[in-house]
């Protein structure tokens, strides 16, 4: 007698639906086994704004709100840059004085020659796309370590500041447009309905998401922790909208001051649009691959040169944008722009985000969230009376707390087998 055996379909072929608490669960799992991602950036950011707040509670009025975002707008937007660079396991020293050249031929173009404001921004651009297309033949065609390429781009670009600047002189920007970019806000209706757009584009990217994977039979988050995620960041952009459009004027029968920063959406469109390149092109899935294992990367097919030169001309182009605002900020260029401390900062702010110096880890949003907190800190001693000295002490340690978290999270990682 012939048996027919029949194929069984049922529960046990079926992923069951993921709950709040098994996400939590898994979470954490991944947390204690070294991927963290930018938790203590987090953590370490609601804790200074806490104890600031406490001590000097001017900390969280209008205008000092405000002046966060302005104060650290230079430095994140070179971190954004730094982070691609990072990424690869590679270094930027030149960074910093990059935006200082950018910033000089900005100023040169507009005051000097005295062309209209798009073309001294295309120029200070194209630029930093040289600076960084140099910088990157370098390292990756003829092999030096970016370490000695950017260190020697260091000094030598502190030179073409100085030639570009007089030895000395200093050039003021006065074009109406570039001087609002750091210096003018936005009309408070058009910052809610910036706010709005950005909680809707947000909710549809993850709500299509969610429904692909469930369609797809893929593992997927919690309606709940999806809509949780959204409600979050309304909450954070309309409480930030909120204190923002409030007036922040001394004497209002002078002049108004409402309104959010002009930078803020600035950063905010450039954060989308390069964590967009990282998490959803091929381009950026291959940074990812040649940061993680290089060679195994060339034997997959990638043009690994290609992408070492790809990322030292976004730096340098991040640092020519760095470099428009801070001259923006300061309503002119000297000889010390993009030096000093911009540099530090900016790499501070990448690891101190999340971003690993081993490379293979990171992401855009690991700058905004590291340019925060080193803002902040800044910030909040400025307004304690703190001297410049104790300033960089405290964010040394912030820094070397933090890649001292990076590597002990990756030896965890390593010890445990995941990834």
């Amino acid at each position: 007698m012939t048996t027919t055996a029949v194929k069984q379909e049922g529960p046990a072929s079926v992923t069951p639906p993921a709950t709040v608490g098994s996400h939590a669960r898994n979470y954490w799992g991944r947390v204690r086994g070294g991927d963290i991602g930018a938790l203590p950036a987090v953590l370490g950011l609601i804790v200074l704004c806490t104890v600031f707040s406490i001590m000097r509670p001017s900390f969280l009025s209008a205008g000092n709100f405000a002046n966060l975002f302005t104060q650290g707008a230079a430095v994140t937007l070179i971190a954004m840059g730094l982070v691609f660079v990072l990424l690869l396991g590679e270094i930027d020293l030149s960074a910093g004085f990059a935006s200082g050249v950018c910033a000089a031929i900005l100023a040169n173009v507009a005051t000097v020659l005295g062309y209209p404001w798009y073309v001294a921004v295309l120029a200070a651009i194209a630029t930093g796309v040289v600076i960084g297309t140099a910088l990157g033949l370098l390292v990756a065609k003829v092999g030096i370590p970016s370490f000695v390429v950017t260190l020697a781009g260091f000094l030598a670009f502190q030179g073409i500041v100085l030639m570009l600047m007089k030895e000395g002189s200093n050039i003021s920007v006065r074009d109406d447009v570039l001087v609002a970019i750091a210096n003018r806000n936005l009309p408070p209706v058009i910052g809610w309905l910036l706010a709005v757009l950005g909680v809707g584009g947000y909710a549809a990217v993850q709500l299509l998401q969610h429904r692909t994977r469930a369609t797809r039979g893929l593992v997927t988050d919690p309606v709940a922790v999806v809509l949780g995620r959204i409600l979050a960041l309304a909450v954070i952009l309309g409480t930030a909208v909120y204190v923002l459009n409030l007036e922040r004027s001394r004497n209002v029968l002078v002049s108004s001051l409402k309104g959010v920063p002009i930078v803020v959406p600035v950063i905010a469109v450039l954060l989308i649009a390069w964590t967009f390149v990282l998490q959803r092109t091929s381009y950026g899935r291959h940074v990812y691959a040649v940061g993680g294992n290089k060679e195994a990367a060339r034997r997959a097919g990638i043009d690994v040169d290609r992408i070492r030169i790809s990322v030292f001309v976004i730096c340098s182009a991040m640092a020519a944008v760095g470099g428009i605002v801070a001259a923006s900020r300061a309503n002119s260029v000297d000889p010390n722009t993009g030096g000093s401390n911009v540099l530090l900062y900016a790499v501070g702010a990448a690891v101190i985000g999340g971003t690993s110096l081993f490379g293979g880890k990171g992401r855009v949003l690991d700058a905004v969230l590291g340019g925060a907190v080193v803002a902040v800190i800044d910030n909040g001693m400025g307004l304690m009376g703190y001297s410049s000295g104790v300033k960089y002490v405290v964010t040394g340690v912030v820094l070397l707390l933090a890649a001292s978290v990076d590597a002990l999270s990756r030896r965890r990682t390593a010890s445990t087998g995941t990834r």
